[in-house]
């Protein structure tokens, strides 16, 4: 292979400079102490504000390439990296005071969140099915790190372990099921193998390595019946690393499903969209139905992320533009839903009080009342109650499965998205109607974070005025 050149490395000054932003924290934390911990936080947000920058700069353009088609640019990548560096800057902002109330706020949590986002950028503008692996796994990687970083807690240790061998297997399989694709089409290009299956008579192997693929997609989805590890990880995980493995890695998640089911087996889309379609209704019933029952709030959103995961793959069952800007809008829709989610239990915790419990918010009404307002707008949101953000997500959802010819699911959709209104009710309910069962249930964050909460949970309203507008940007990626 010849040396890059400056026309592949140009594309590429996001990624560079993340890589290089990661890097150079590990080495500055070394002659950083404690007390100024806090100038580790100001350089990675930074890092994120400058790789974004780099991003935007290069929007609008035509599409380019890079080492010879492995690695590609478009107005698609661009958005998902813009939106990834954003949501990933609240997620930091977010977990640093919990972090240092707990004893975890090191520097290489900056780090591996920063390697964990420039794996998800690989992934979203991979032209091969190398270059989506080599993505996938380091995310992977970082995740499993962050999950088991509190090595003194048992529940997170367990977690950690049980993610990491259930997404060991999902990486087997998938990587069984690209090797299925590379033996029907003798190639690992996106743009090859999309040729080599529409001009293929016998689909046979290469279907056989469509369902592998599909199974590895689902997992990082965390879509049923390979949700087994969501649940556990949302529960054991410190809260801020649940808020980052619960938000981010879905933006990332979706830009995979489309650069391998649709640049690369398009052809095949009339196979793959029923298999997706399915997923959808396991997803839909299996999360809201066990959502039900829950009595942990991190468990509880765990669940509801599964029934989420539904909707989005109900507008990714309709392989066309529409269902492909539905299902990207759905996806930034919910990375900010869940921060915002993740966040108010972030904001009523402190040092061991962890505030993941329904019961806790019982009278918050009462104590705070400025915060139960703003937690009703998340749940509400999350619930899909007009006019938040989560309402126009799941209406376009439910408009692609309609557009492209599957009512029955929609109709599912509807349904499914009342049964889910119900848990978010709950919560709602415990905070303005039920009684205080505790003296000290205010919010104990500082001001910054206060702020932080509030203009997130407000943009879900905000967002939601301006939902057509960004829905007609997504659309915009796939013209």
């Amino acid at each position: 292979m010849p040396l890059p050149t400056s026309a592949d490395l140009v594309p590429l000054l996001p990624e560079l400079l993340l890589c290089g932003a990661a890097l150079g924290l590990l080495l500055a934390d070394l002659f950083i102490d404690e007390r100024r911990r806090g100038l580790i936080h100001f350089l990675a947000l930074l890092s994120l504000l400058l790789t974004a920058l780099l991003v935007a700069r290069g929007m609008g353009g035509e599409p380019v390439s890079a080492f010879g088609g492995m690695f590609i640019r478009d107005t698609l990548a661009d958005v998902l990296k813009i939106a990834m560096c954003g949501v990933t800057a609240l997620v930091l902002l977010y977990a640093r005071r919990y972090l240092e109330e707990r004893g975890l706020l090191v520097g290489e949590f900056y780090a591996i969140v920063l390697f964990a986002l420039l794996g998800m950028m690989v992934m979203v503008s991979a032209g091969n099915l190398v270059t989506l692996y080599l993505g996938l796994e380091l995310l992977a990687l970082s995740s499993y790190g962050l999950v088991a970083m509190d090595r003194d807690n048992k529940v997170a240790s367990e977690a950690g372990m049980k993610y990491f061998v259930l997404g060991a297997m999902a990486s087997a399989l998938l990587l069984y099921g690209m090797s299925m694709i590379y033996g029907a089409t003798g190639s690992l290009d996106l743009a090859a193998i999309h040729q080599a299956a529409a001009s293929s008579d016998d689909r046979t192997l290469l279907l056989f390595g469509v369902v592998f693929v599909l199974v590895g997609v689902a997992f990082k989805f965390g879509a049923a019946p390979f949700h087994m590890w969501v649940p556990d990880v949302y529960q054991g995980a410190p809260t801020a690393i649940t808020l980052f493995i619960g938000s981010v890695p879905k933006i990332a998640a979706f830009g995979f499903a489309y650069r391998l089911l649709e640049s690369g087996l398009g052809p095949t889309s009339e196979y793959w969209s029923q298999m997706v379609a399915w997923l959808a209704v396991l997803s839909l019933v299996i999360g809201n139905l066990l959502a039900l029952a829950q009595t942990n709030l991190k468990r509880m959103l765990a669940y509801s992320t599964i029934a989420h995961v539904g909707f989005l793959f109900m507008a990714l069952s309709n392989p066309q533009a529409a269902g492909y800007s539905a299902a990207m809008f759905y996806a930034i829709s919910y990375a900010i839903m869940a921060t915002a989610a993740f966040g108010a239990i972030i904001l009523m915790s402190r040092r061991g009080f962890e505030a993941d419990q329904i019961a806790d918010y019982k009278g918050l009404w009462q104590r705070s009342p400025f915060h139960a307002f703003l937690i009703m707008i998340v749940m509400a949101s999350l619930a899909g109650v007009p006019p938040t953000l989560g309402f126009f997500a799941k209406l376009s959802a439910i408009g692609a499965a309609v557009d492209g010819g599957r009512e029955w699911l929609a109709v599912l959709g509807v349904v499914m998205a009342v049964v889910g209104a119900f848990y978010y009710l709950r919560v709602i309910k415990v905070m303005f109607f039920d009684a205080p069962e505790r003296d000290d249930m205010v919010a104990h964050a500082d001001g910054t974070l206060r702020f932080v909460f509030a203009a997130n949970a407000i943009a879900l309203l905000v967002l939601g005025l301006g939902a057509q507008m960004i829905l007609g940007w997504a659309e915009a990626s796939f013209l």
